[in-house]
């Protein structure tokens, strides 16, 4: 009888044993962080496998259809989510989402790219989207966003999300290197000799046609992505504003700069170095005008001269061009200077309070950010598929197998990337490698925004309004329809307009930021 109970006693709490162990190595019921995943005590029991987090994003779509394909299905692979995304085509972000904040109809992650809208700054200022930067320290990736680019995408001192990492300043001149050889010039590295090789362009039949059919610059309607405002930052024009030690702004038109920007196009303009309908010429139309052989500069993005090249196949098969982002207006060195675009910021993505409930939400959905930074999935939306989409070589240089598959079930990603600079792998193609290395020498250069991160309730509301009489006075001035006083009486209207008190703010901004 003792012996049975001894062998009943041994069989139950072999029971209990197994049952506990089974029980430490369960799937469910257990608490867990907000970005980890619950593991077995020791004895080497196996991880708890997390439930993937389910995601809506609200993301910009820059192509013409939404992506099909795979590479959707391994992003939540490698990044345990389910995503959801709600793809609002560029054109119409604007009325989108100020229609989505106004009805509250938002996602988990909003895509915001137009900081400078005022619906989107008072939306992010009125507390509807979470604050995020004392939690960005948590996570590898988005601990790496320097404090600068912290500070250029923030609005009155606070972050109201992960800020769109870009270039922080991708722009130069793209130059015909075959016309400069034809006629034995040297690579300008003034705005004198940049001038004088528009002229010969013009006058000296680069194309060898035996027709005085080409002109230097081919430009856009565009102040800013065309060639003014880079051609500004030559003449040694501030970024939008100039700030003094004592905290003084002053708005780059009443620069000296500025002028001699607007005098230099002026000259391209009078002398016809430039088309003609600079003014209201679309970008498509002056990439046609300069891959189609009419015109040997163009002065935008260093990256554009790969597409340049790309479209001259077939029209331009001897073009050969050529990247210059060291030009100067006086020959030194030392005044190199180049503007920042956002200061390297292409938005934010937002996380608003109607849809992340509490603080462990908010971790998790970082963390699914913080991982679309690894270079895996930054390939997965840059290149796809390994194999299917691209080839890669030792270098990690990357060629595309297939480029309308690409195009189809990659290239929609793209503009949902929070990082774009900084990684490994690359485009094949020797013009994009010395464009990226072009760029990234630019940073040493660049010459931000002093008022990128301050609120002014003016600007904010009139800025776009008051900035249209400038511009039009900018255009009357390079095409001669003012002289210098008409275009300071120009100036003088803005002010008097609302932009005194753009200024004054700024300047109030500022001293608070700086006390």
């Amino acid at each position: 009888m003792k012996l049975k109970m001894k062998q009943l006693t041994v069989l139950l709490l072999t029971s209990i044993l197994l049952l506990s162990a089974c029980g430490s190595n369960s799937n469910g019921g257990g608490a867990q962080g907000a970005g980890g995943n619950t593991q077995s005590g020791a004895g080497g029991g196996n991880a708890a496998v997390e439930e993937p987090v389910n995601i809506t994003w609200m993301n910009m779509l820059h192509t013409p259809t939404t992506p099909t394909g795979d590479v959707q299905k391994l992003i939540e692979e490698k990044t345990n989510a389910k995503i959801k995304f709600s793809w609002v085509p560029d054109a119409s972000k604007e009325e989108r989402i100020n229609t989505a904040m106004a009805s509250n109809s938002l996602a988990d992650i909003v895509s915001l790219t137009i900081l400078d809208n005022a619906s989107v700054r008072n939306a992010l200022k009125s507390g509807m989207f979470w604050e995020v930067e004392s939690y960005l320290d948590e996570f590898p990736n988005l601990a790496a966003i320097s404090d600068e680019k912290r500070q250029a995408a923030s609005i009155a001192g606070k972050l109201y999300g992960v800020p769109f990492l870009k270039d922080v300043a991708r722009n130069g001149v793209v130059i015909r290197k075959d016309w400069l050889d034809k006629l034995g010039l040297e690579v300008p590295k003034t705005t004198d000799e940049l001038m004088a090789v528009a002229k010969a362009f013009t006058e000296q039949d680069p194309d060898g046609n035996g027709v005085q059919d080409t002109y230097g610059f081919v430009d856009r309607n565009d102040l800013i992505y065309g060639a003014f405002k880079t051609l500004g930052s030559y003449f040694g024009t501030p970024n939008y504003w100039a700030v003094s030690d004592d905290g003084k702004f002053t708005p780059e038109f009443e620069t000296e700069g500025y002028v001699k920007a607007m005098d230099y196009m002026k000259e391209l303009y009078t002398n016809g170095y430039i088309n003609k309908d600079f003014a209201v010429t679309a970008k498509t139309d002056q990439q046609a005008a300069f891959s189609q052989g009419k015109a040997g500069i163009y002065v935008g993005a260093l990256f554009d001269g790969k597409n340049l090249l790309n479209d001259a196949k077939g029209i331009q098969d001897d073009m050969e061009i050529l990247l210059v982002n060291n030009i100067t207006s006086t020959g030194n060195e030392s005044d190199r200077a180049i503007w920042a675009g956002n200061g390297g910021i292409g938005g934010l993505l937002a996380f608003p309070k109607s849809e992340v409930k509490d603080e462990a939400e908010l971790k998790r959905i970082l963390k699914f950010v913080n991982d679309l930074m690894d270079e895996e999935i930054y390939t997965l939306m840059t290149y796809g598929i390994e194999g299917v989409h691209y080839s890669v070589d030792a270098d990690m240089a990357v060629t595309i197998l297939d480029q309308n598959k690409w195009e189809q079930e990659v290239q929609p990603f793209s503009s949902s990337r929070p990082k774009e600079p900084g990684y490994k792998i690359h485009d094949a193609d020797p013009l994009k490698v010395e464009a990226s290395a072009l760029i990234l020498d630019n940073e040493q250069y660049a010459v931000f925004n002093p008022a990128a991160s301050l609120e002014s309730e003016t600007f904010t509301s009139m800025g776009s309004e008051l900035q249209k009489i400038i511009t039009d006075a900018t255009y009357k001035y390079i095409l001669g329809a003012l002289d210098l006083n008409g275009f300071k009486a120009e100036v003088e209207k803005w002010k008097n307009s609302g932009g005194s008190k753009i200024i004054s703010e700024y300047e109030a901004a500022y001293k608070e930021a700086n006390s």
